[in-house]
């Protein structure tokens, strides 16, 4: 009983920690001035075509992707509605303790930093296994289909969802390209480096299992698949079988 309390609050606190960081970055991003990720990017060209605001246009594409899980076999949980109250707070929160820097140097590393803190804070609510945000739930149910790596993944879509959102007349920065190619690179860099123990009871756990994130190495996923290829190939069929010749 005490041991699921405990491991009951763990995950809590790393979901809304996770989610608080998550909310606290965008505000990073928004305050540098150099570029929205390309989810915002995308959110922002539809606005422009649309009566919607964009934070309507999030909130649509959201349940746009929700529908997306469903190919995918993802389920949402309490962690996928937390992700769009406390990201929204934070991100307000975030906005009014920051102001937006004069000196270029000061909003590059803030812009970096952003990036960071972004893809950590991903890892951290990911993580705590009561269910990811639309957009990371998209992410993790491919990665779980496919066997792809995260850093492929991850990058493909925000790469899709950037091209369309400056397609659609989204703003886009030197950060934006920041974002869009080093988030999955980073995200599977703090997967990686999360002690194994940790990562196999974690909501990261099929993601690990299904790509190359570390709770098995690439030589023990290659060699359980050549062995069971050549357990294969030796198996005959009920044809090949011929019966002994007696006297």
């Amino acid at each position: 009983m005490t041991d699921t309390l405990l491991r009951g609050s763990l995950r809590g606190t790393a979901l809304l920690l996770g989610l608080a960081g998550y909310g606290f970055s965008m505000a990073m991003m928004v305050r540098a001035g150099l570029g929205l990720d390309p989810w915002d990017v995308f959110h922002q060209g539809l606005a422009r075509h649309t009566a919607m605001t964009i934070g309507v246009a999030s909130a649509v594409v959201g349940v746009v992707v929700l529908l997306a899980w469903i190919p995918l076999r993802n389920r949402p949980g309490i962690g996928t509605i937390a992700n769009v109250v406390v990201i929204a707070i934070t991100v307000d929160v975030g906005m009014l303790l920051m102001e937006e820097p004069t000196s270029m140097p000061v909003r590059v590393a803030m812009m970096v930093g952003a990036v960071v803190l972004n893809a950590f804070s991903t890892v951290l609510y990911v993580g705590a296994g009561l269910g990811p945000g639309p957009r990371d739930g998209l992410m993790t149910g491919l990665v779980v289909r496919t066997g792809l790596s995260v850093r492929l993944v991850r990058t493909s879509i925000e790469a899709t969802v950037l091209t369309l959102g400056w397609l659609l007349g989204g703003t886009v920065g030197v950060g934006t390209v920041l974002y869009a190619f080093g988030i999955g690179p980073l995200v599977q860099f703090f997967v990686r480096i999360t002690p194994k123990r940790v990562l196999a009871v974690s909501g990261w756990a099929p993601v690990a299992d299904a790509s190359d994130l570390g709770v098995r190495s690439h030589a023990e996923r290659d060699r359980t698949r050549r062995n069971r290829f050549t357990t294969m190939r030796r198996c005959q069929s009920p044809k090949e079988i011929q019966p002994t010749p007696t006297c």
